[in-house]
């Protein structure tokens, strides 16, 4: 049977393709769903895709993960740097994640250097463009092979 992933986005990620293309490129998030099922399918992975603009749903979410997913992809936007609500519900969890941030966070403004969800992380992948994505979920069917 094989591993279902939730691949979360937080806010704004709704307006991917039409808000600073400059920064977040043109892709829309249609876009990356579809690449991320396609590096699902190739992996042997039932990709669960969502996103919210909303914390407490992003929460809601990951503790539903726990009983449906084995292992979560997240690009928690700007709630990366605020949310120690994320923190805990992935610690809570107890499940691999895996964060993904298209720009990279650190060549940025430096409130975007931190990360609450990081130290709750498998691994981070930023700067990569809408790709991190399908390499997020490369790196959890990785995770799942080595545990199995």
């Amino acid at each position: 049977m094989p591993h279902t992933v939730f691949v979360l986005n937080g806010p704004n990620l709704n307006l991917l393709g039409l808000r600073e293309p400059g920064v977040y490129g043109s892709a829309t998030l249609a876009d990356v769903e579809t690449a991320v099922k396609e590096a699902g399918r190739r992996a042997d992975l039932t990709i669960d895709f969502r996103q919210s603009n909303h914390e407490g749903v992003l929460v809601d979410w990951i503790h539903e993960a726990r009983q449906k997913a084995s292992g979560i992809v997240i690009n928690p936007g700007a709630y990366t740097h605020t949310s120690i609500a994320l923190h805990d519900a992935f610690k809570g969890v107890g499940l691999p994640v895996i964060e993904v941030h298209i720009s990279n966070i650190f060549a940025r403004e430096s409130f975007r250097h931190h990360s609450y969800v990081s130290p709750v992380a498998s691994g981070v992948l930023c700067g990569f463009g809408t790709d991190g994505y399908v390499m997020a979920v490369e790196a959890l069917a990785r995770i799942f092979a080595r545990s199995a």
